[in-house]
């Protein structure tokens, strides 16, 4: 009988022991559960943001999904202490096994599951943890809850065979959500220690890998002294496997858990309107014309252009994988390196909040103080502003959002004009207040706005770019994408064209009231700021540094409209709504900042104009360079017209509208510039460039009629060359950059501007300029 019993109880332990065979037999050939294949195993679905990077090396911000921020970081750059932290924690025995730790799953299965001790510690190892993460789901009932642990082990033994212990642990780690927003080890290490993972404290080691055991409840942004309750576990943890002594396990157990956290979030950080500017460029997709509007035709033209010459518009629809898809942004973990210079850009940022923040916008809000047509110039009436407000009202998301929910005119009009709780921008930070929703709207529209970039000449390296005061509020990007009137600094074009033409600077007229006649016989007599030198003979070269509207309508009347609207379109500018009227000459047509910036690198670079570069190059996950980008360059005038704008520009700076970039900002470099106002104050303008920096910003409102009231005030001189100004000086104090005030702009010695000087008389009685008239 005895006999029998053990022979039944042997059976049972054979049977049992070949069920299990047979389990995971069936698992691992996948007739059971779900066991990656090979291909999947070796090549594991890991999802990585892609690193936008500045020229001097620094991370600018990343693109990805929102729950896959994930940056990959190889195990040598990982630190030792994160290593032996997790390892300590939670494999001791990782360098043993083959992804099973069987004396640590039967330690587990006796405390846990016999004896009912919570805190016995778990038996999977990280490889198990892994196959986890990467392969296991949600059970939905209790046969898959059964299965899950053994197909975790196949997946775990088959992870060993295909990987080294230090590309698991790496795997691990970038594969972890640490939760805000900081998927993998150094979004984390970023996110609430601002460090590299290779720069990781002990300390900040033990609370990151702390919160592997659940990083909700450990978090230590929500629940600080939890979560440095399991750090000083995991260093105990640390201690008692020799990778620390007790002396430093009690002094680093001591220590407060200190956060310096800093959230990923795309609105944030440097060279936000950049980041967002270039992410539509490249994800762009080839232009239909019947998926634009028709009042979106400019758009089109320009989208269309730029598929067809620019490597970088729709470089991911252009461009595909070694699988055949298209490269995705958010998920192939691509290094974009820009040719953005992180200090000059945070110098650009700096200078435009210094001078419009800090200056012009107390100004503006002191102007308007009690008017009832703030922010809105006094020009307009009442009932005008309430015209703009209402039309504001209607094109804003609360109102679309309580249409299409079904509420009639009047209850969204209520709605809009009852005060409620909400959270608004400052210069000084969000502040919480209270308003109606049509105050917020002015409030917002109270704001001033900017634009600036700056880029190299000879390169088209564009080194800042600026497209508004903040991008979390005022999204609409002011550097590449918004247009507006640019008064005055379209006069370089004017005169270049003069120049062309076989004009000089030195070249002679009388300084009085002009009037000219447009195709149809309308007269134009345009206004003048000043009177100064009223009835004299002055040179053009006095003309340009002046901005004289006067000098300007005579050269308009010596030459063409229509040669002058080709020649601004060959400077770069995409605009097509430019219409050639005699009164072109005063820059009444709309252009962006980075399309003015771009047209001046022909006057600082021989008459030859250089397209702004974005990026320099592109590697993909594995530091393979797959993309390299070149400047696009072009000539516009000739080398000799270039010199002799380059001595009127010079002139605008050293006896001009411009003087006060010597004169307040102390700059003496050799360079050249130019002013810009148009009507009402509604929008100022600056350009300035030396032999290796074009630079160019606009001030303005929100909208034309949001301006100073004052030319005190409202000039380019007041509010866009102090911006320029204040970036200059930072750049050339900042010696790292490699920018002298000492450089100079090569020109031959044996170059004479004033050749060829036309007397006024000398120019009425030349037959040739009669020609240009009907070119």
């Amino acid at each position: 009988m005895r006999k029998k019993i053990l022979y039944l109880l042997w059976s049972l332990v054979l049977l049992g022991l070949l069920s299990v065979s047979a389990v995971f037999m069936a698992i691992a050939e996948g007739w059971i559960g779900y066991v990656p294949p090979v291909e999947e195993l070796e090549n594991p679905n890991l999802k990585f943001a892609t690193q936008i990077i500045s020229d001097d090396g620094k991370l600018l911000g990343t693109w990805s999904y929102s729950k896959e921020n994930r940056v990959y970081v190889g195990y040598e750059d990982l630190s030792a202490h994160l290593v032996n932290a997790l390892v300590a924690t939670e494999d001791v025995r990782f360098s043993e096994h083959s992804g099973i730790d069987a004396r640590a799953f039967l330690r587990a299965v006796v405390k846990r599951g016999i004896l009912m001790q919570k805190h016995a510690g778990g038996g999977s190892t990280i490889t198990q943890q892994l196959a986890k993460q990467f392969y296991s789901p949600t059970a939905d009932n209790m046969l898959e809850r059964l299965l899950q642990k053994p197909i975790e082990w196949v997946i775990a033994v088959k992870l060993e065979k295909y990987y080294t212990k230090e590309e698991i642990l790496t795997m691990y780690l970038n594969k972890f959500d640490f939760l805000n927003n900081a998927v993998g080890i150094k979004t984390a290490a970023k996110t609430y220690f601002a460090k590299e993972p290779k720069n990781l404290s002990i300390e900040e080691a033990a609370t990151l890998i702390g919160m592997c055991k659940n990083p909700s409840l450990y978090n230590p942004r929500r629940f600080n002294e939890r979560s440095r309750g399991r750090r000083n576990t995991v260093l105990d943890q640390m201690r008692k496997a020799g990778y620390i002594s007790a002396a430093e396990c009690d002094s680093l157990q001591a220590l407060p858990l200190t956060l310096k956290f800093q959230p990923v979030d795309h609105k944030d950080g440097l060279a936000t309107y950049f980041r967002e500017y270039l992410r539509g460029v490249m994800n762009a997709k080839k232009p239909v014309k019947s998926n634009y509007r028709g009042w979106q035709m400019q758009k089109y033209y320009e989208d269309s252009l730029a598929w067809e010459t620019n490597p970088l518009f729709g470089w991911c629809r252009k461009n595909k994988k070694k699988d055949g898809s298209n490269y995705n942004l958010y998920t192939d973990g691509l290094k974009i390196y820009t040719t953005i210079d992180s200090r000059m850009q945070k110098y650009a940022e700096d200078a435009i909040y210094e001078h419009v923040a800090k200056y012009l916008q107390p100004r503006f809000f002191k102007e308007k103080q009690g008017r009832a047509t703030a922010p809105y110039t006094r020009e307009l009436t009442a009932e005008e502003v309430k015209t703009i407000l209402n039309r504001s009202v209607h094109q804003s998301e609360r109102y679309r959002v309580m249409k299409a929910a079904g509420y009639n005119e009047a209850e969204i009009m209520k709605a809009f004009n009852t005060k409620r709780e909400m959270s608004v921008f400052s210069w000084e930070g969000e502040k919480d207040t209270i308003m109606t929703p049509l105050d917020s709207i002015k409030y917002y529209k109270h704001f001033i706005r900017a634009g600036f970039m700056s880029m190299d000449p000879i390169t088209g390296y564009v080194k800042a770019y600026v497209g508004g005061p903040n991008y979390n509020y005022f999204q609409y990007d002011m550097a590449m994408v918004g247009r507006r009137q640019v008064g005055s600094t379209i006069k370089p074009y004017l005169y270049a064209l003069a120049m062309e033409n076989g004009f000089s600077p030195c070249d002679e007229v009388r300084n009085v009231e002009q009037t000219l006649f447009d195709e149809n016989g309308k007269a134009w007599s345009p206004r003048n700021s000043s009177r100064s030198h009223y009835g004299e003979i002055v040179t053009l070269k006095w003309g340009l540094s002046n901005s004289n509207n006067w000098i300007s309508a005579y050269l308009m009347s010596k030459l063409n409209p229509y040669a002058l609207t080709r020649l601004i379109h060959s400077f770069g500018v995409l605009n097509k709504d430019i219409q050639p009227t005699v009164s072109l000459c005063l820059g009444p047509c709309e252009i962006s900042v980075g399309e003015m910036v771009s047209a001046y690198t022909a006057f600082a670079n021989r008459g030859i104009r250089t397209a702004p570069l974005f990026v320099s190059h592109i590697e993909d996950n594995e530091g393979n360079v797959i993309a390299t980008f070149a400047p696009q360059v072009s000539e516009v005038i000739s080398e000799s017209s270039a010199y002799k704008m380059l001595v009127m520009l010079r002139a605008v700076i050293n006896e001009g509208t411009g003087g006060r970039v010597r004169r307040l900002y102390h700059i003496k470099a050799d360079m050249g510039g130019k002013t810009g106002t148009t009507n009402r104050n509604s929008d100022g303008w600056f350009m300035g460039f030396t032999p290796s920096l074009v630079s160019g910003c606009w001030v303005g409102g929100e909208e034309r009629d949001i301006h100073f009231d004052t030319m005190r005030d409202g000039q380019g001189a007041s509010m866009a060359l102090p911006v320029w100004g204040l970036f200059m000086q930072k750049v050339y104090a900042d010696k790292s950059l490699g920018y002298s005030q000492d450089e100079k702009f090569e020109i031959p010695e044996d170059f004479d501007p004033c050749k060829d000087k036309l007397t006024e008389i000398e120019e009425e009685n030349n037959s040739r300029l009669d020609d240009v008239f009907f070119q």
